[in-house]
């Protein structure tokens, strides 16, 4: 794939029915990785249904590895503690990237992806052409955990960091 001018921008909207690591509920934040990028969300306390809002924005080195995504409780006196994993495939999100969509109607459905056993999609994912950008949203689900998924939404960012005059 040619040379990528930007970077990924991830949207962690929220997350539905996490587990339950401390008494009664979480403290979840999210750690979203890729190569040697580490990015993480605030904590929300006292919450298994958290709504974060949150963008995080990833520079893309390599659009072959996924990007790995886990969910941590947040523990004042002891190790955080994991309430699950899931990674997303970018290559279709980048595919879609590569086409001249500026003459298309805003809420075009550029490609549809199904849940399957080799993704961890909880529902079908839409790339969409909206508001004159490439936007795919996503529900995934977490694995190496009794339950959880996580809504995300993707998009791109040209020359993130860009300071206009």
């Amino acid at each position: 794939m040619d040379k990528l001018q930007g970077a990924l921008r991830i949207k962690i909207k929220k997350g539905v029915g996490l587990a339950v690591r401390d008494v009664k509920t979480s403290d979840p934040y999210i750690v979203v990785k890729m190569a040697r990028w580490r990015l993480k969300t605030h904590v929300i306390e006292n919450n298994v249904n958290p709504e974060w809002n949150e963008y995080l924005d990833l520079t893309i080195q390599d659009p072959d590895l996924p990007v790995q995504l886990t969910v941590y409780d947040q523990d004042k006196f002891s190790k955080d503690d994991n309430m699950g994993d899931s990674e997303i495939d970018i290559k279709p999100f980048l595919e879609a990237l590569k086409a001249n969509k500026k003459k298309l109607p805003s809420g075009t459905v550029l490609k549809k992806l199904q849940p399957s056993r080799s993704n961890l999609l909880a529902d079908e994912s839409r790339i969409t052409w909206k508001r004159g950008k490439i936007i795919q949203d996503m529900c995934l689900r977490l694995k190496n955990v009794e339950c959880g998924e996580v809504e995300l939404e993707l998009s791109w960012v040209e020359n993130p960091g860009a300071t206009s005059s």
